[in-house]
């Protein structure tokens, strides 16, 4: 009876396979580091881009205007609006509400009563 013969090679990946898996794990890592970074930084940008937008309609304020909780909502909307028409729609629903705070604008104490407005 003959034994047959068992061979001792190895049956793995070869060197160069290991070596080429390696380099595109690592620029796969670099890439979504490059991605996440600029996701971040256009973030960013939008948000200062709204908070330029309220300072410029800060300009009609009055002495009664609205609160910062009026303010915040109208950063969000404006960041968060997707078209040129979306963001006009923002400026425009606070701009009403500045003219709103404004007819409020001769008393201190009816500019402040329930009505979300502040007095400066």
């Amino acid at each position: 009876m003959m034994i047959p013969k068992i061979s001792k090679k190895g049956q793995g990946l070869s060197l160069n396979v290991i070596i080429v898996a390696a380099l595109a794990l690592i620029v796969l890592v670099v890439l979504v580091v490059i991605f996440t970074q600029q996701t971040g930084q256009f973030q960013e940008g939008v948000s200062k881009e709204g908070r330029a937008e309220l300072v410029k309609v800060k300009i009609f304020y009055g002495n009664c205007h609205p609160g910062e909780a009026s303010e915040n909502v109208f950063v969000s909307q404006f960041e968060s609006a997707g078209s040129a028409q979306e963001r006009d729609e923002a400026s425009s629903d606070f701009r009403e509400e500045i003219d709103r705070c404004k007819e409020f604008g001769s008393d201190r104490d009816t500019c402040e009563d329930e009505t979300g407005c502040v007095w400066s």
